[in-house]
């Protein structure tokens, strides 16, 4: 079977469940094809996550015309360096005023009654390097502001960055919901995310073999803080690693995570799909 053929649909689920993060303008399929198949599953809600302001302004009108899609909208941790500084492809840099001008875009789309998060916001300390550094927490913070000011969940992207990322949580003030995407610590930071109420978000990386330290933070986890989300069309989970995900893909991922917390499937789809209303206001 082909690398690039899309992975079969999985068995449904009983009990619906939403993804909590996705990114329909990056699949080969129509939003209305992805929707679809996703709720063949029973995947029947999805948040739909930008990471610039032309994104984000598309995920704002795809969750405005679709009842199953909810947005979030932000600058990437590596969007903000690129506004500032360019890069090569990039556009031409534009310093301090270009990005204050993203950031008020992304403000008045958190207005939005849609939009029910502001991200995928964060550090990254794996593709940016530190002449970024400074971009990246500036752009945080002022994302920080914003999911507060509009009392939208915070959307965190956190790679290679954790120490960083929770010490700027606690020094500005974390909103009232935080989420960390694509959960990437320990269980020791399970433990401190969970003392102070962050909501993980488990993708088919937990799945991969070399996986076992995420495994280790999922056991941990509280249950009312867990969310399932496919990061789609990336970290698809075995055994379709490689592969094109998308949002039908996490039966896959929800059936694995419930193994590793002891759970059968139904209980953990039916709480992870409670966090994740309650996570994203809806």
């Amino acid at each position: 079977m082909s690398r690039t053929e899309a992975p079969p649909l999985p068995e449904p689920l009983r009990v619906p469940v939403a993804d909590s993060h996705t990114h329909l303008d990056m699949q080969d399929a129509t939003v209305e094809e992805g929707l679809a198949r996703a709720a063949a599953v029973n995947v029947t809600t999805v948040i739909q996550v930008g990471c610039d302001v032309r994104g984000s302004r598309w995920a704002a009108e795809t969750a405005a015309a679709h009842a199953g899609v909810y947005a979030a909208v932000a600058l990437h941790p590596n969007e903000a360096p690129r506004i500032v500084h360019g890069d090569q492809g990039a556009r031409e840099p534009g310093g301090k005023a270009a990005l204050d001008e993203a950031l008020a875009e992304i403000d008045k789309l958190a207005a939005l009654d849609r939009v029910r998060g502001v991200g995928e916001t964060g550090l990254d300390h794996f593709r940016t390097g530190p002449e970024g550094i400074a971009a990246q927490e500036e752009s945080f913070r002022a994302h920080i502001e914003i999911a507060k000011r509009h009392g939208k969940a915070l959307v965190i992207h956190d790679r290679e960055a954790h120490a960083d990322v929770l010490r700027i949580l606690a020094d500005a003030g974390a909103p009232e919901r935080t989420v960390f995407h694509c959960y990437s610590g320990d269980a020791e930071m399970a433990r401190i995310c969970a003392d102070a109420g962050y909501f993980m978000s488990f993708a088919g990386n937990v799945t991969f073999k070399n996986a076992q330290p995420l495994r280790d933070a999922l056991a941990v986890a509280p249950i009312e803080l867990v969310l399932v989300e496919t990061d789609a069309p990336f970290l698809t989970p075995a055994p379709y690693r490689g592969r094109p995900n998308a949002p039908y893909l996490i039966p896959v991922t929800l059936r694995a995570m419930a193994e590793v917390k002891g759970l059968d499937e139904d209980t953990l789809a039916s709480a992870i799909n409670d966090n994740t209303a309650r996570a994203f206001d809806y």
